[in-house]
C-alpha cells in the first residue's frame, strides 16, 4: 500500500473553467452586495443569515427580509443585528429594496414562486437546494431565467467540500480509466433521519419526498463527478418504518403520553435556538417543528433505491436509508483500469466511534479548520495489481466538509475561483431534481422513466 496526500489542485483544476453562473454583483456606495431573503427558518437564519454575516459581513448586507411568520422575522432581525426592514409582502420588498440577489430558503414547493418573481423584478437569485419539486415548476424557472436574462445559482454546497473536490480531481485525471459504473449508498441515522419525518419534509406536497429534498444533494454530486447527465431512471421505494407504521402515535413530542416508551421522543425545548425560532412562533402560522414521526399524514418514503443510466453510458446504483444506526456514505467507481472507493463517517472503516445523536449538528457547524490527526481516505486500486494506494484529504470539522464556507467565499469574495465548474446554475439544479422526480414516477408507473419525458433539456454525455 502506498499512502499519498493531496497538496492542492492541479493548475487546470484551480483555474476558472467555462462560465461561472454567478454574475457580477451590484453594490451599495460602501461596496457591499445587497441581499434580500425570503424564508427565515433554521437554514435561512443560520447558514444564510448569521453565519454569512459572521464570515463575510464586510462584503454583504441585508436590505430586506420576508417570511409569512412575523415571529420568525423578528427573530431573524435580532440575531442578524441587521438594520433592515422586515416585510409582510414579498413584492413590496423587491420593489422597495431593489436587491442584487434574493436568497430563497423557503419550503421547497414554494421555491419556484419566489425565484420567478425575483427574476422578473430584475434580481439574480441564490436558492437552496432543491431548486424546486416537480418538472412543471422546473420548466417555469428555466423559462423565466431565459426570458429575463438574470441568473439563478443553486446552493450545492457538498460539491465544494475538500473531500468531494479531491475525488473529482482523481476522476478528472481518469486515474482508473473510463468509469463504467458506480455504487453509491447514503445512510441517515435514526436521529437525523427521523427529523425529516417530524417536520414539513415528511409531506410529499411540500418537499417532493426525500428523492428530491435530500437525494438532490447526492444526485448532483454524481452528475458533477461523472461530468454527465442522466437519461433514464428506474426506482423502488417504500414507507415502511415511520408514519403509520407504529402501534401508537401522538401529535407533538411535547406533552406526548407515549414519550417514556418511544425511542424517537425528542425534547425541542432543550434546544434554545429551535425553541426561539419555532416553538415561540407557532401561534402565527401553526407550524409545529416537533411533530410525531408516526403521524399518518406522512406520505414520503423512508427507504429508496434507484438505478440511473447516464448519457455517457455509465450506470449508477443509488440507495438512501433513513433509519440507520450510523450516518455516513460510501461510493465506488468502477473503471476500465481499476476502482476508486471512498467513504465518510462509516465507523468500522474509520475505526472510531461517533456520537450519532450529535452528528448532524457537528456537520452543520460553521467550523472550517481541519481536525488534528484525522483524514478522509480515497482508495485507488489498479487492475492486475496486488497493492492499492490510499490518498488522504484533511477532515474538516463541520459545514459539509468545509463546503459551506468555500461555496459562500466563491459567491461573495472570489468569483474567479471555479475549479472543475463547481458553481451550479439552473441546468445543474434541473438535472439533479429530475432524477428524483423520475424516481417518483418510476415507482408510480412501475417502469423506467426517461428524463426526456420530463423536460425539453437534452441530456449531455459530457457536461464540460
Amino acid at each position: 500500500m502506498e499512502r499519498r496526500t493531496f497538496l492542492g489542485y492541479t493548475a487546470a483544476a484551480g483555474a476558472s473553467l467555462m462560465l461561472n453562473p454567478f454574475e457580477s454583483f451590484g453594490a451599495t456606495t460602501d461596496g457591499k452586495i445587497k441581499l434580500a431573503q425570503v424564508g427565515t427558518g433554521h437554514r435561512g437564519t443560520g447558514f444564510w443569515g448569521k453565519d454569512l454575516l459572521g464570515n463575510f459581513g464586510e462584503r454583504v448586507e441585508f436590505v430586506g427580509l420576508y417570511d409569512i411568520n412575523p415571529g420568525r422575522l423578528a427573530y431573524a432581525k435580532d440575531i442578524y443585528k441587521a438594520n433592515c426592514p422586515a416585510f409582510s409582502s414579498f413584492e413590496e420588498m423587491l420593489q422597495k429594496t431593489k436587491p442584487d440577489y434574493v436568497i430563497v430558503t423557503t419550503v421547497d414547493s414554494t421555491h419556484d414562486e419566489f425565484i420567478i418573481k425575483s427574476l422578473e423584478a430584475g434580481c439574480n437569485v441564490i436558492t437552496e437546494k432543491p431548486m424546486t419539486t416537480d418538472e412543471e415548476k422546473c420548466k417555469r424557472i428555466l423559462a423565466a431565467e431565459k426570458r429575463t436574462g438574470k441568473k439563478v445559482v443553486v446552493a450545492f454546497n457538498y460539491r465544494h467540500s475538500v473531500h468531494a473536490m479531491q475525488l473529482k480531481e482523481l476522476l478528472a485525471q481518469e486515474r482508473v480509466g473510463k468509469i463504467t459504473s458506480v455504487d453509491f449508498n447514503w445512510y441517515l441515522n435514526v436521529y437525523h433521519g427521523a427529523d425529516y419525518f417530524r417536520r414539513w419534509h415528511g409531506r410529499m406536497a411540500k418537499s417532493g419526498s426525500l428523492w428530491v429534498h435530500k437525494a438532490t444533494h447526492h444526485f448532483d454530486l454524481l452528475n458533477w463527478w461523472l461530468n454527465s447527465e442522466p437519461v433514464e431512471v428506474s426506482a423502488y421505494g417504500k414507507l415502511e418504518h415511520y408514519g403509520k407504521n407504529n402501534s401508537f402515535r401522538g401529535t407533538t413530542c411535547r406533552g406526548c403520553t407515549y414519550k417514556d416508551r418511544c425511542k424517537f421522543f425528542w425534547d425541542i425545548t432543550k434546544d434554545q435556538r429551535l425553541t426561539d425560532l419555532y416553538v415561540k412562533n407557532e401561534q402565527y402560522d401553526g407550524y409545529v417543528r416537533d411533530g410525531c414521526v408516526w403521524s399518518p399524514e406522512i406520505d414520503i418514503y423512508d427507504k429508496m433505491s434507484a438505478q440511473i443510466i447516464y448519457a455517457n453510458g455509465i450506470t449508477a446504483n443509488y440507495s438512501l436509508t433513513t433509519y440507520s444506526p450510523y450516518e455516513g456514505w460510501q461510493i465506488a467507481f468502477n473503471g476500465m483500469k481499476g476502482r476508486i472507493e471512498t467513504w465518510e463517517d462509516i465507523p468500522y472503516l474509520e475505526k472510531m466511534q461517533h456520537d450519532q445523536s450529535n452528528r448532524h449538528a457537528i456537520e452543520m457547524s460553521n467550523a472550517d479548520d481541519a481536525i488534528a490527526g484525522e483524514v478522509r481516505e480515497i482508495m485507488v486500486m489498479d487492475n492486475f495489481e496486488k497493492n492499492y494506494e490510499i490518498f488522504t484529504t484533511p477532515k474538516i470539522k463541520g459545514g459539509h466538509g468545509g463546503g459551506d464556507i468555500r461555496m459562500q467565499r466563491r459567491m461573495f469574495v472570489d468569483k474567479t475561483d471555479n475549479p472543475h465548474n463547481v458553481m451550479a446554475g439552473t441546468r445543474e439544479g434541473a438535472m439533479s431534481i429530475l432524477i428524483g422526480i423520475a424516481a417518483r414516477k418510476s415507482m408510480a408507473l412501475k417502469r423506467p422513466v426517461k428524463i426526456s419525458e420530463l423536460t425539453d433539456l437534452e441530456p449531455m454525455a459530457n457536461r464540460f
